[in-house]
């Protein structure tokens, strides 16, 4: 869990990640984006048990995630038990219609996450730095074809698209009933 922390600590929420007990952790969002970065490093280490809640939180927001209450607490709960059981260890819970369409590409996502090899790792996090093809062959000594190989291989556009995809059904299923 610390390790986690210490990877989300710098994002924008609404109240930062904190330890709720054992391996388990929750953080307070609004954001779509932050929302999908925050399960895009969730899924990359693919040791975690996700429950994303969609609802209301009772106002005025406590200083502290923890002391938080309100329909979105309750959706995350049962959305993490669930996630204990599932496929791919995500669910969401929530008011919206949307939650399931969100869970889908969550699941999606997931699954070309965990079928990703180290050396498309080593591409995919070079890229992500800002690095262009060029430049990731050159720092890996391999032939600019060989990057776009490993790239395609590793789904480089399907995460992207994952990526934009969690962040518009987030957006929509804050804003639908």
């Amino acid at each position: 869990v610390p390790a986690v922390l210490a990877q989300l600590a710098d994002l924008p929420t609404l109240r930062p990640a904190e330890r709720t007990a054992g391996d388990e952790f929750q953080v307070l969002l609004d954001s779509p984006e932050v929302t999908a970065q925050i399960l895009g490093i969730l899924l990359r280490d693919n040791r975690w048990h996700v429950g994303v809640g969609v609802a209301d939180v009772e106002q005025p927001l406590p200083e502290s995630t923890r002391a938080g209450r309100g329909d979105a607490y309750l959706a995350a709960r049962a959305a993490v038990e669930a996630a204990r059981h599932s496929v791919q260890h995500i669910e969401v819970r929530g008011d919206s219609t949307w939650c399931r369409h969100l869970e889908s590409a969550l699941w999606w996502w997931s699954s070309i996450l965990t079928r990703r090899t180290v050396k498309g790792w080593e591409v995919i996090d070079l890229i992500a730095q800002g690095l262009t093809f060029e430049a990731v062959g050159t720092t890996l000594g391999i032939s600019q074809s060989a990057v776009s190989q490993r790239a395609s291989a590793a789904h480089l556009t399907e995460e992207r698209r994952a990526h934009e995809l969690v962040t518009a059904l987030t957006t929509v299923a804050l804003e639908t009933p």
